[in-house]
């Protein structure tokens, strides 16, 4: 009788395998490629950082996604939705076959099938305090302001959030006030959906998610790798289910010369940005690789929405006074940064401030505008204002520590403004390297005087950039208070701009107050903006339906793996050139 049961739950669950319907010419095969850091947080709610976002994005799934071909909103775990007339409900109508990643929590397969009360659980989840009684990054940068009721959920005033409600089968949210990025906001890793059950079982570190990929449980110190989820419950327009690949490996190698090896090797399948050193013998030396037909390497240059600037520590006396702030920012040459450092591999020089400047991303924004107040090279009003603050030719100024995570471009530019500001102003910049994590956590406490950072918009809107430099988004440690303001900036005009910006609801005049407050920074400025990145990207040509976008954003689930014929790309050529 054992073995007749054995029998019966074998044939099924090949029965199941099978049923199945894999496309005959993209199935299979591993995608590979480099990050420079390994994920920095397991929840996915307290998401941070770019690397860990990237991969546990390929697990999670929130009620939208980011198109990353078009940067457009897509529908994922909601199917479609409706928003009121005011713009403060949302109803959501939630598909009804999605299943979460198996885990010992779930007893049946029916266990893991999402619902209602998953997506609820997950909001609640998000505005409970931590066992430290700290906001979650997701409720203190998404939610806080945002949902009907999510603060006094959190407050432990109300046994649910309000705003949040099920109707039917329907899900509906109500905003405290209108929100034009919220779709953009519910896509991203921090509001991703968690199963009730995994939540109960305090599970969460498991990373049991709805999306293409599961983890693979084989991970090592330098690689991250993730496994096909075969329940997945998307079919691409031939009806064929995705994802295609049947892995995806993440490589951690933060020097850009090793993965350029490793790509050369074909040990990674991509290479995100080129080692400037290695941009003349890899571009035109051989151009026959990317000429030929079909090529064997596809370039791509991409305006990304990234912007790489130094943070000065607010809490420092002498970085108190703006003439000492802006008198760094004149007294930096990015013209000779970026022409001898980055080797003119990037988009723009920060010549502007904190948002990138890629007007056909952010119609109706004044660019000319913020690059008026900016800070192109100017070494006679660079000693003019530090003069004027009491430090003539440096002197009594001290010295400077600079604070940034160790890479060959990062360590390049932190020794090329440490050896301008001291040709230039006659202070002493010390350069201190570390790893990321360590780096944040040390601004965080202000051990440091400058600290390098990067910003990689979440969406595609100015607010995204901005609001790193509100008051309400100053970390305090004593409090357990988390945000994303390491200068412990404070200004109360930029404040009250942005505030005015997010309760306009005409787009134009919305761009208008971003603009203002954006000139209101930089005219006294936490920050010295480096370069908005423009890298160079090459792929292997085998590696299809790959897109590069200014986001970063990357989603393996219709990327598959097939070489070229001659015939077959120049049919493709044509098709697209028309």
């Amino acid at each position: 009788m054992k073995r007749l049961y054995y029998f019966l739950v074998v044939l099924l669950l090949t029965v199941a395998c099978n049923s199945r319907k894999e496309s005959p010419d993209k199935a299979g095969g591993t995608i590979k490629m480099c990050l420079e850091s390994k994920p920095q947080n397991f929840l996915t709610y307290e998401i941070s950082d770019y690397y860990s976002a990237i991969v546990f994005s390929q697990i999670m799934e929130g009620l939208t996604s980011i198109d990353t071909k078009t940067l457009k909103i897509n529908p994922q775990i909601a199917s479609n939705w409706t928003i009121s007339d005011d713009g403060l409900i949302y109803t959501f109508e939630i598909r009804n076959d999605i299943y979460f990643h198996p885990h010992e929590v779930f007893g049946s397969k029916s266990d893991r099938l999402l619902t209602i009360d998953d997506i609820i659980a997950s909001f609640e989840l998000f505005c409970t305090p931590t066992k430290n009684g700290t906001e979650s990054f997701a409720y203190g940068h998404y939610l806080k302001n945002s949902i009907k009721g999510a603060e006094e959920f959190f407050q432990k005033k109300a046994k649910n959030i309000s705003g949040i409600t099920q109707v039917g089968d329907r899900l509906k949210i109500e905003l405290i006030q209108k929100d034009d990025n919220f779709l953009y906001k519910l896509a991203l890793i921090q509001l991703s959906i968690h199963s009730k059950k995994i939540i109960e079982q305090e599970k969460l570190t498991d990373l049991i998610g709805t999306g293409p990929y599961v983890n693979s449980n084989q991970q090592k110190e330098q690689e991250y790798s993730l496994a096909k989820n075969r329940d997945y419950y998307q079919i691409d327009a031939e009806g064929y289910h995705l994802p295609y690949l049947d892995s995806v490996k993440f490589i951690i190698q933060h020097q850009k010369l090793a993965q350029l090896e490793l790509f050369e090797n074909q040990q990674v399948d991509m290479i995100l940005a080129l080692p400037t050193s290695k941009i003349t013998r890899m571009v035109e030396g051989r151009l026959s690789d990317f000429n030929s037909t079909p090529p064997r390497l596809i370039l791509d240059k991409n305006a990304l929405l990234q912007t790489h600037y130094y943070l000065f520590n607010m809490q420092d006396p002498r970085f108190g006074d703006i003439r000492v702030r802006q008198a760094f920012n004149y007294a930096f040459n990015r013209e000779k940064m970026g022409r001898e450092v980055l080797k003119n591999q990037f988009d723009e020089l920060g010549n502007f401030g904190i948002t990138p400047p890629i007007s056909q991303i952010f119609r109706g924004y004044d660019f000319n505008m913020v690059k008026h107040v900016g800070y192109e090279f100017n070494l006679a009003k660079a000693k003019q204002l530090l003069a004027q603050a009491g430090y003539p030719e440096g002197k009594g100024f001290g010295t400077v520590n600079l604070r940034y995570t160790i890479g060959d471009i990062n360590s390049a530019v932190a020794d090329e403004f440490s050896q301008q500001i001291y040709q230039n102003l006659g202070i002493i910049v010390n350069i201190d390297g570390s790893n990321f994590e360590q780096l944040i956590s040390d601004a965080i406490a202000g051990k440091g005087d400058l600290f390098m950072n990067s910003w990689v918009a979440d969406y595609p809107n100015p607010e995204n950039f901005l609001s790193n430099f509100l008051t309400s988004n100053i970390p305090n440690k004593s409090s357990n208070k988390l945000g994303l303001n390491y200068s412990k900036y404070s200004n109360e005009l930029f404040d009250n701009l942005l505030d005015l910006a997010a309760k306009e609801s005409n787009i134009g005049a919305k761009m208008k107050l971003y603009t203002k407050a954006e000139v209101e920074l930089m005219k006294n400025p936490p920050l010295i903006p480096l370069w908005y990145s423009g890298d160079l990207q090459i792929v292997h040509s085998y590696i299809r339906n790959l897109h590069f976008n200014a986001l970063s954003l990357f989603n393996f689930k219709q990327v598959y793996i097939k070489p070229w014929t001659a015939e077959e790309y120049q049919k493709e050529s044509i098709k697209k050139s028309n």
